[in-house]
């Protein structure tokens, strides 16, 4: 049986399973109908967009009974259901989201948390932490965020948007928009993601929440706080409102990872077998103090006139601690394969290695902070005008200082692999407990090695659009505006390294300050909780401890420009747009939509150095500015047709475009690094990307909504895009480099003598178009039409994705693409009580080097599918005061990664449970 035979099995196992998960959900309708929640009534308000989204009138929903009778009130989080439902059936785009049922009561802990029970939406996790999301199958960097419907800038921007920075004490909305219309910015080829935030002018009355809250990682240990508090109120007879917000958070979690990153060929060690090259154990600490403030002045003197300032700002301080131990690379002549399976040598002998023992602490600092102001005019009968000035800044300090410490192991281990779910290793026990790490032993140190980025995004954008008031021909009205807004991403990067030569101590005094492993070092216990035959308690290296003695001893290792990865990339971008809003009828049945096109010009300026290489030493050759120009039209259309009071069709096309995107390995320059901190010395050499062009790609959506009562639904959805201009890194070993003969294989390219690891890659354009095409399946349902006691209910979806899959290296390949995802949470509340469990499903995706540090460069390896539980309580004993508490990662799952098939090994890793318990407080 092949491999992708097996993963299609098991994809369709698994979407049987959950479609059998939602199959009650749909068999429930038509459920008792229900009434609006009870909430504050909103003021009336100028639409702060152009009014794409809504219709003149909503019909009126199944059930609703002329004379009110049976009404039922929802509250909590059904009526959190039933207002996302009812803004996705007046949005004529392909959409979905969540809102809040009241000031301060999002229905989830963050946002990332909260969306990942929308249909299509991917959650990843950073050491357990949910953190980034995927839509539709594509990974993070696809998926636009904005904030009121603008952009807010990531302060990492390497690493696609951080979600876990946005707290949700005052959002209102969450929406994810996956067919895009005119007045849209383009970027977002998976989708947009837009959070909204409360306005204060929608709530009549001074309100205070406060908000105290205790985290509790089972697996790092301890208790970390979160504070909140939020003012809202109204001024000079309701025309003035204004609103702030402030909270504050230390997060405290630890991961460990057991993995091998290295691995030989078929032909290399083993004729048809691939071969581990190393093995390492990793455990990551971090410490996160993160601050969330937003605030808005909203002046409505009439309702003609309406100005809105609003401002956010997130600070997220975050320390790493990274202690590894590296057992490896392996040379070839050192291994002896004892067994195989699943095309890999899965029993091994090692006779002969390196260790490096390493402590590498992080400092990692961001802060966001986004303004806009929006003014929506009626200057006249049937005319409005919206105009929009933002600004939007990210800035991130990244620092990385690391110590090693390296011996050999002439004793050699053993490694055994052969069940991924027990792994093996075992090694002279001197390098668990520190007694071989002395100054006889020593192949070489580094009392410093990292890097040093500085990096800032930003987009400064100013926006007017006209909307004029037609109703002719079924056409509403005309929308026509224009756009200009520069972005900018910049990095500075340095490096600080002092490798010691172990042979020099004259030059590298520091040898002789070397403290003793064994009674200095850090002490890493329980690793893996104990749940493989590998080393669970150990000693790491002490880095703040050596780099204090270094600093004693007036020896300092300053930042050096890394020139090669130090970049500007400018990008002047002026649209024009215009839309045509359609409310008419089809026959008896309304039709809602949208016809538009925008036109998008773009200028990209990307200043990038020419060096020698990239490490410290780099000599700066020049500089050099390359000009990218060139235009793109936009096309779209979304209708929405009621065919009956229940039921509604949508059809969405479009075309989207993604500019060239950056990650943790963007090079503008055609550079090559030479490292020598690890067990034998490697080269990496990378191709510049500063001549990419755009992705773009034509999609299309089409979906069915049973709508049944309040909040309740079913919806099926399919989509379709043809995606060209991807970009893909090609690996490569050429025969030769720089004098050096190379042994000529892709993915374990090394000398011909075999003493140093070598990594060629290059990003291209893939001019052919891949297809991707998906379905998905939606349903919330209550269950108190067939129940004898009220409140319980569920809501999930379903989706399946398919996508062409070149060959690695040879075309645009998405990477982190799960064909089958699903989330059902069932739930239960009254007026007092509400509990919610939540299941969500991830089936496996592949990852390479540009998305994983877990994998090398040539490599790809499968993350292995994933399902995850989180709980959650609540009491409301008044209506001002609640409490809540809940478990993240109930079922304690691992994420792990196999190298062949499922039956492998290559990655394992363990983050724990997070608890949580909140009082909130409302007035």
């Amino acid at each position: 049986m092949t491999i992708a035979r097996r993963s299609r099995g098991a994809d369709r196992r698994r979407a049987l399973a959950a479609t059998s998960c939602l199959a009650a959900l749909l068999a429930a309708a038509p459920a008792l109908a229900q009434t609006d929640p009870a909430a504050p009534p909103p003021a009336e308000t100028i639409p702060l967009a152009a009014p794409t989204a809504a219709p003149a009138d909503t019909p009126a929903q199944a059930g609703d009974g002329a004379d009110g009778a049976n009404e039922i009130t929802v509250t909590g989080f059904r009526s959190s259901l039933a207002s996302a439902a009812e803004a996705k059936r007046n949005d004529i785009r392909i959409s979905d989201g969540v809102t809040a049922e009241d000031i301060g009561k999002f229905p989830a802990q963050n946002v990332t948390e909260a969306i990942q029970r929308i249909a299509g939406v991917q959650m990843s996790n950073i050491n357990g932490r949910g953190s980034t999301i995927s839509i539709r199958g594509l990974g993070p960097q696809y998926a636009r965020t904005t904030i009121n419907g603008q952009t807010f800038a990531s302060a990492d921007f390497k690493d696609g948007f951080r979600y876990d920075i946005v707290q949700t004490d005052l959002a209102s909305s969450i929406q994810v928009i996956k067919s895009p219309t005119a007045d849209m910015d383009s970027g977002g080829l998976s989708g947009t993601v837009n959070i909204d935030t409360v306005k204060p002018l929608a709530y009549k009355g001074p309100h205070f929440v406060v908000g105290a809250k205790a985290y509790h990682s089972d697996y790092r240990g301890g208790v970390t706080p979160k504070l909140s508090g939020a003012y809202i109120d109204q001024f000079a007879d309701g025309t003035i409102g204004v609103m702030a917000n402030v909270s504050y958070q230390r997060l405290t979690d630890r991961g460990d990872y057991a993995f091998i990153k290295n691995w030989y060929n078929a032909g290399v060690v083993d004729p048809d077998n691939q071969v581990p090259g190393n093995f390492r154990l990793r455990r990551i600490d971090r410490d996160s103090k993160q601050l969330m403030a937003s605030g808005a002045v909203q002046w409505k003197p009439s309702t003609a006139f309406e100005v809105l300032l609003q401002g956010q700002y997130s600070k997220d301080d975050t320390r790493y601690d990274t202690q590894q131990l590296v057992f490896g690379r392996w040379d070839t002549s050192a291994i002896t394969v004892n067994g195989t399976g699943g095309g890999v040598a899965n029993k091994l002998t090692i006779s002969d290695f390196g260790v490096g023992n390493n402590d590498q602490p992080e400092i990692r600092n961001l802060k966001t902070q986004a303004y806009t102001g929006t003014v929506n005019w009626r200057p006249g009968e049937g005319w409005l005008v919206h105009a929009v000035g933002h600004y939007t800044k990210g800035d991130a300090d990244l620092r990385e200082y690391a110590s090693i410490d390296g011996i050999n192991v002439a004793s050699g281990g053993t490694l055994d692999i052969s069940d991924y779910r027990n792994v093996k290793f075992t090694t002279d026990p001197g390098v668990l407990d520190g007694t071989a790490f002395n100054p006889t032993n020593r192949q070489y140190f580094a009392f410093v090695d990292g890097a040093t980025h500085i990096q800032a995004a930003t987009d400064r954008a100013a926006q007017l659009d006209v909307t004029k008031d037609l109703d002719v021909l079924g056409v509403k009205s005309f929308t026509f505006g224009a756009k200009f807004h520069h972005e900018s991403f910049g990095t500075d990067a340095y490096r600080h390294d002092r490798d010691a030569d172990v042979n020099d101590p004259a030059t590298y005094p520091e040898y002789a300050l070397i403290p003793d492993l064994s009674t200095t070092g850090i002490r890493v216990t329980n690793f893996l909780g104990g749940r493989m035959a590998i080393p669970t308690n150990f000693l790491e290296t002490n880095a703040p401890l050596w780099q204090s003695i270094l600093a004693k001893a007036g020896i300092t290792v300053p930042d050096t420009r890394d020139w090669a990865n130090t970049y500007l990339v400018d990008r002047y971008i002026p649209a024009v747009y215009a839309m045509a809003n359609i409310d008419t009828t089809l026959g008896s049945m309304g039709l809602r939509g949208n016809i538009g096109a925008r036109y998008e010009r773009t200028k990209q300026v990307v200043t990038a150095n020419l060096t020698s290489s990239t490490d410290s030493s780099a000599a700066l050759l020049g500089t050099q500015k390359i000009r990218q120009d060139y235009g793109n039209l936009l096309p779209s259309a979304s209708f929405a047709l009621d065919v009956t009071s229940r039921l509604v069709a949508r059809v969405a096309l479009a075309k989207v475009l993604v500019r060239p995107l950056l990650n943790n390995q963007t090079q503008m320059a055609d550079t090559f690094t030479t490292d020598n901190t690890g067990p034998r010395p490697s080269v990496s050499v990378s191709a510049g990307e500063a001549r990419l062009k755009p992705l773009t790609a034509n999609q299309a959506d089409v979906s069915f909504e049973y709508y049944h009562g309040q909040g309740n639904s079913i919806s099926l959805a399919g989509f379709y895009k043809a995606v060209k201009n991807g970009t893909f890194t090609q690996f490569y070993c050429p025969d030769s480099f720089d004098g050096v003969t190379l042994n000529g294989q892709v993915g374990n390219c090394t000398s011909a003598d075999g003493r140093t690891d070598y990594n060629f890659s290059r990003k291209l354009n893939d001019d052919s178009v891949i297809h991707i095409k998906g379905v998905e399946l939606a349903a919330t349902e209550s269950f108190d039409a067939f129940l004898p006691v009220n409140g319980f209910g569920a809501t999930g979806n379903v989706t399946v994705v398919s996508a062409d899959s070149p060959a690695l290296g040879t075309g645009f390949n998405l990477r982190d693409l799960s064909k089958l995802t699903w989330n059902l949470t069932p739930y239960w509340e009254d007026r007092i009580f509400s509990v919610r469990l939540s299941i969500n499903h991830r089936s496996s995706y592949k990852q390479d080097a540009a998305s994983s540090f877990f994998v090398d460069g040539g490599q790809i390896h499968t993350v292995r599918a994933r399902t995850q539980l989180d709980l959650a309580l609540g009491v409301a004993p008044t209506e001002w005061l609640g409490f809540t508490a809940g478990v993240i990662n109930l079922n304690n799952t691992r994420e792990e990664a196999y190298q062949t098939t499922e039956d492998t090994f290559q990655m394992t890793s363990l983050t724990g449970r997070t608890f949580y318990a909140s009082a909130t407080a409302r007035f």
